[in-house]
């Protein structure tokens, strides 16, 4: 009878916390996503909504260790320039199609025959894919590339598109972006620009069982504290990056769960170089001594935050301190008076307001900072698709702001996708060679240049380390950014939700998550 009852008491344990299925999960998102078309998603807004709708071969799990995903096992050949993947059978597409190698071939000469923003994850690095059988295929490389793996399990350029929807909209990445179609555990539904963006449950999906969730739908909410209010009425399930003010009452409400983790995300004001006064360097280091960091992280960021001296955040690989840019407003008054600007100078700095946390608070912040060494700052906000637009336009008319708020996290989380697209003069935005055109600081120096190149290839990593430091510590000097803090990101969410993955890239994963109701 004991033994009857023991395992009558099991199963009530296993009944009361066995995952539901269910229900629509409402997440709240300051800013509206750009673009949903994976190898053309410049922001991680775009990037968390996506990342449930298409798939790669591998995948990453919250520790940043490589899993299987559309491919469950490979084979590393040739030296390292080839990578063998033996495919998963039976996926298929939100289409119907098939998913198998030719469709991982399409896809992949689809993003290295185009012009679309993330193409250097790969062009220049992979040579060609080629179908060993229908569910097998090699990648090869023109050469050994340290951080191959890594771009194929966390680049939004290497989620499989449907090959259907290639042939229907790749022509087209505006009308691509809005109508994505992968193999993912959410199939997207519908887009209403600047109001929401609603997922729903894949049926088919080749993880037998899962999601639990019948849908998603991503609400845009750009004041912080109505998404806070929200999600404390019970109105939506999830938000993230409250007010630091609030935290500490978050985490008292008996009816929340907040999470806080630290990413690989730094904010950073950018400097435009091409004219007068910004093209001297002896003006941006001014600007980099005019700034408190510690002042910042405790006062505006409220602990959210702590100090940046690299343009990599210290939990992406490849970083190493630089130690430069103590806060000195002394020194930047003596470089300005060495730069001609006795009398002081006005700047102007556009920032977006409710894209990231505090960032519009930053930017007043630096008013105060500046104006005590005789800079005297116009701050102008931008609301998000018009800012993106700008900052990241190939048009010269467009290139006439000269300072602007950004911050950058590589879902790579490793060096070498924060050096080149930022920092290698191929990719300024005036560049015609350009396959990762995110230098909109229009930086150029050929030593920097030569490091990055090696850091892609070096494959000893006392060596990488080494050039990894060398071109952190000249990006400092030449100083085309003001790297201000790195990230923490906040969660704040229903107690029903249950888990909820978050990864330090600002990637959020919902394909386990359930609501107990």
């Amino acid at each position: 009878m004991r033994k009857v009852l023991s395992v009558i008491l099991l199963f009530l344990v296993v009944l009361l916390f066995a995952a539901k299925y269910g229900g629509t999960l409402r997440f709240l998102i300051g800013v509206d996503a750009t673009t949903l078309l994976g190898p053309n998603i410049p922001d991680s807004i775009s990037n968390i909504i996506a990342s449930h709708i298409l798939e790669g071969l591998i995948d990453v799990d919250e520790n940043l260790k490589i899993i299987p995903c559309l491919a469950e096992r490979w084979e590393i050949q040739e030296n390292g320039t080839a990578y063998v993947f033996y495919l998963r059978k039976g996926v298929k597409f939100h289409d119907g199609e098939n998913f198998n190698a030719y469709a991982v071939k399409k896809h992949f000469d689809y993003v290295l025959n185009s012009s679309l923003r993330n193409v250097g994850m790969f062009k220049g690095i992979l040579k060609e894919v080629q179908v060993l059988d229908e569910y097998t295929v090699k990648l090869k490389l023109f050469q050994p590339y340290a951080p191959i793996m890594y771009r194929l399990a966390t680049s939004s350029a290497a989620w499989i598109l449907s090959p259907r929807a290639i042939e229907q909209y790749g022509n087209d990445p505006a009308t691509f972006g809005k109508n994505p179609v992968g193999t993912g555990p959410f199939i997207f539904k519908e887009w209403k620009v600047g109001e929401k963006i609603e997922l729903v449950r894949n049926p088919n999906y080749w993880q037998q069982g899962l999601p639990y969730l019948d849908g998603i739908v991503f609400s845009v909410v750009s004041e912080d504290v109505s998404r806070v209010t929200q999600v404390r009425a019970g109105d939506a399930d999830i938000m993230y990056n409250p007010p630091p003010a609030l935290i500490s009452a978050l985490e008292q409400d008996s009816r929340l769960t907040v999470k806080t983790i630290p990413t690989v995300r730094v904010i950073y004001i950018g400097i435009n170089g091409r004219s007068a006064p910004l093209n001297d360097v002896r003006v941006r280091q001014a600007l980099n001594y005019a700034i408190d960091r510690e002042k910042l992280c405790k006062v505006i960021m409220r602990g959210m935050a702590r100090p940046a001296d690299s343009p990599l955040s210290s939990i992406t690989y490849g970083y190493v301190s630089t130690g430069l840019y103590p806060y000195d407003p002394q020194k930047a008054k003596q470089l300005l008076k060495e730069a001609g600007y006795t009398n002081g100078l006005k700047l102007e700095l556009i920032t977006p307001k409710g894209r990231y946390l505090n960032d519009y608070e930053t930017a007043v912040a630096l008013q105060g900072m500046f104006k005590e060494v005789g800079i005297i700052l116009d701050v102008k906000p931008m609301e998000w698709g018009t800012y993106v637009a700008k900052i990241l336009s190939n048009k010269p008319e467009d290139w006439d702001y000269q300072l602007f708020l950004l911050g950058w996290a590589p879902g790579t989380a490793e060096g070498h996708w924060v050096l080149f697209p930022l920092f290698h003069s191929m990719n300024q935005m005036s560049s015609a060679q350009g396959t990762a055109k995110y230098n909109n600081f229009f930086y150029s120096n050929p030593k920097v240049d030569e490091l990055i190149d090696k850091i892609g290839i070096e494959l000893d990593e006392k060596r990488l380390m080494e050039y990894y430091a060398q071109a952190q510590k000249t990006i400092l000097q030449d100083a085309p950014a003001i790297f201000l803090y790195e990230m923490k990101i906040a969660t704040v969410m229903r107690k029903e939700i249950k888990d909820l993955k978050i990864y330090p890239t600002e990637r959020f994963n919902m394909t386990h998550t359930w609501i107990d109701r």
